[in-house]
C-alpha cells in the first residue's frame, strides 16, 4: 500500500527533510504513534481485538498482523484515511492463539512502520461449544470453492447468536445476543449481517427487531418495532436493496367479513406484505396479499385465516423486482416493485406448465443464480421426502426447462424450513432443517460433507472469502 522506505539513507538527507519527517506519523524514527493500546471490543469478543492510537496530524493507517512464526501469511485491515485518533478493530482471527502486529501508516507513497507488538486471543466461549460438528471424511473430494468460504448460522432460541463456519468446523466470525434469539441472518452486498431478531415468545421466524452489523462489530443500523414506520411484524426474510434500503416481509392482517364462507362478520384473516424502510426507519414502499387476492374466492379461506398464504422467502432480482415464495398455495409469484402488480405466478395453478416429475409441494429460500436460474428447497411433504430444483423460466412464452433435479436421500426430509444454494456446477450446499443437518453433496445427492447442528437451522448461506475478506478470508 506504501512503498517501503529506505532507512539506510536518512543519515544523508538534509536537515530540512529530516524536520519534515519529525512531523509524520512514526514511532520508530521520525515521530510517533501515540498511546498504542490493544483491547478487548465492547462485546468481549474473542475473534475481535481493538487497537488504538493516535498520531500528531492526520493521517493514512491500517494494521498488518500474522500468526506468531507465520508471518507470510499476513493480514491487513482496511486503510483508514486522513485521522488523528484511529481504533482498528483486527478480525480474521483464530481461538486461542498468538498474534504480532505493527502499525503502517504514509503519506504521498511513504511507509513508516511501528514497532511489532504481540497479543494473545482468548478461548471459545463456553456457549459456542459443541453447538456444530462437522463430518469431513476425504477433503480431498470437496471443490475449492467450498474450502474458500464459509458458511453463515444462526440460533433462533435465546440466547441467540450468529456464526460463520468454515468446512472444517471452525468458527471464523460470531456474534452473541442475550435477551433475544436470531430469526433470520442474510450477508449483504456490503460486507454486513443484516438480521431479524426477537424474543421467545414471538413464533419461529417472527420478530420485532431489525439490526445491521459490521464484521468488525460496529453497530450499523438498529430499529425495533414501534419505532418510525416499522409497525408490523417481520418474518422470514431481510434484505438490503440496491438503494441501502431494508426490505422485509411484513405480517398484514384485515378484517373480512366471512359470513359468505360460513365465518362470522369480522374475521381476522393474516396474510403478508412486503415493506421497505429507508435508514431513518422511513416506509419507502409496501405490498401487501390483499391487493392481490380477494379471500372469498379462497376456498379454504376458513381454515387458512390464521396463516392464509404464510410467505416464507424474499428474492430481489436483477431488475428490481421481488420473488416471493408462499408456503401454503406451493406457488412462487414475481411482483413488479413500481406498480405492485403479480407478473407471474409458478408452481401448483401457476402460469407455468411443469414438466411432469418437476412438480414441487413448497418452496424455500427461493432465489435467481448467477446463471438467471430460479433455485428453491422443495419440502416435499406430499412424499416425504425433500429436494432441490432449478429452473429456467421464460416469462413472456411461459414455458420453462428443468435444468435440476437432486433428491435427497430416502429418510432425508424436513416439511419445514430448509435451503439449498449451488458451490459450483456440480455441488450444492444444502438445510434439512427439521434433522439439525447440513450437507454438501452433488447432482446426484451423493454426500461429501456434513454438519450436524445442535439448534435448528433454519436456513445455511455460503460466503465465499472473495465477499468476506479482509474481515474474513483464509487463515
Amino acid at each position: 500500500m506504501f512503498s517501503k522506505i529506505n532507512r539506510s539513507r536518512i543519515f544523508v538527507i538534509g536537515i530540512m527533510i529530516i524536520v519534515i519527517c519529525v512531523n509524520a506519523c512514526n514511532d520508530y524514527v521520525f515521530s510517533t504513534f501515540k498511546n498504542i493500546s490493544l483491547n478487548e471490543t465492547a462485546d468481549g469478543n474473542s475473534l475481535r481485538v481493538a487497537v488504538q492510537f493516535s498520531c500528531a496530524k492526520p493521517e493514512d493507517a491500517y494494521i498488518e498482523y500474522w500468526l506468531n512464526g507465520q508471518k507470510d501469511k499476513l493480514n491487513a485491515t482496511p486503510v483508514s484515511k486522513q485521522r488523528s485518533d484511529f481504533k482498528i478493530v483486527l478480525t480474521n482471527l483464530k481461538f486461542n492463539s498468538t498474534y504480532q502486529y505493527r502499525i503502517v501508516s504514509g503519506n504521498g507513497g511513504v511507509r513508516f512502520e511501528s514497532e511489532i507488538y504481540t497479543f494473545k486471543t482468548k478461548d471459545v466461549p463456553d456457549q459456542l461449544l459443541g453447538l456444530y460438528h462437522v463430518n469431513l471424511q476425504n477433503e480431498q473430494e470437496l471443490p475449492t470453492e467450498f474450502k474458500a468460504g464459509s458458511m453463515l448460522v444462526y440460533n433462533r432460541e435465546t440466547p441467540g447468536c450468529i456464526g460463520m463456519i468454515d468446512f472444517q468446523g471452525t468458527l471464523r466470525w460470531y456474534q452473541r445476543f442475550h435477551n433475544t434469539g436470531v430469526k433470520v441472518a442474510h450477508f449483504t452486498q456490503n460486507k454486513t449481517i443484516l438480521s431479524i431478531l426477537a424474543p421467545m415468545d414471538y413464533p419461529t421466524s417472527y420478530g420485532n427487531e431489525i439490526l445491521e452489523l459490521s464484521l468488525t462489530g460496529d453497530t450499523i443500523f438498529h430499529l425495533k418495532k414501534g419505532v418510525m414506520d416499522f409497525k408490523q411484524t417481520i418474518h422470514h426474510e431481510i434484505l438490503l436493496n440496491a438503494k441501502n434500503q431494508y426490505v422485509t416481509l411484513s405480517a398484514d392482517e384485515k378484517l373480512i367479513d366471512l359470513r359468505a364462507v360460513g365465518g362470522k362478520e369480522a374475521d381476522t384473516v393474516k396474510g403478508d406484505g412486503i415493506l421497505v424502510l429507508d435508514k431513518s426507519g422511513k416506509k419507502i414502499w409496501s405490498w401487501s396479499v390483499f391487493e392481490a387476492l380477494d379471500p372469498l374466492k379462497e376456498k379454504n379461506i376458513l381454515k387458512e385465516a390464521k396463516d392464509w398464504m404464510h410467505a416464507n422467502s424474499l428474492f430481489i432480482d436483477t431488475d428490481g423486482n421481488y420473488i416471493i415464495s408462499f408456503y401454503n398455495n406451493g406457488q412462487i409469484w414475481k411482483v413488479n416493485a413500481t406498480n405492485k402488480k403479480v407478473m407471474w405466478k409458478f408452481g401448483k395453478g401457476g402460469d407455468f406448465a411443469l414438466p411432469k416429475g418437476a412438480e414441487f409441494d413448497q418452496g424455500h429460500a427461493v432465489h435467481i443464480n448467477s446463471r438467471r436460474n430460479l433455485v428453491l428447497f422443495d419440502n416435499g411433504t406430499s412424499k416425504k421426502r425433500s429436494q432441490i430444483l432449478v429452473f429456467d423460466l421464460n416469462p413472456v412464452s411461459k414455458r420453462i426447462s428443468l435444468k435440476l433435479q437432486t433428491q435427497l436421500h430416502e429418510g432425508t426430509f424436513t416439511d419445514r424450513m430448509g435451503s439449498a444454494y449451488l458451490i459450483n456446477d456440480s455441488t450444492i450446499l444444502t438445510c434439512v432443517s427439521k434433522q439439525n443437518q447440513v450437507f454438501l453433496i452433488n447432482k446426484n445427492g451423493k454426500v461429501f460433507w456434513s454438519m450436524m447442528c445442535a439448534n435448528t437451522p433454519y436456513r445455511v448461506e455460503f460466503i465465499p472469502f472473495s465477499k468476506s475478506k479482509p474481515y474474513i478470508g483464509a487463515l
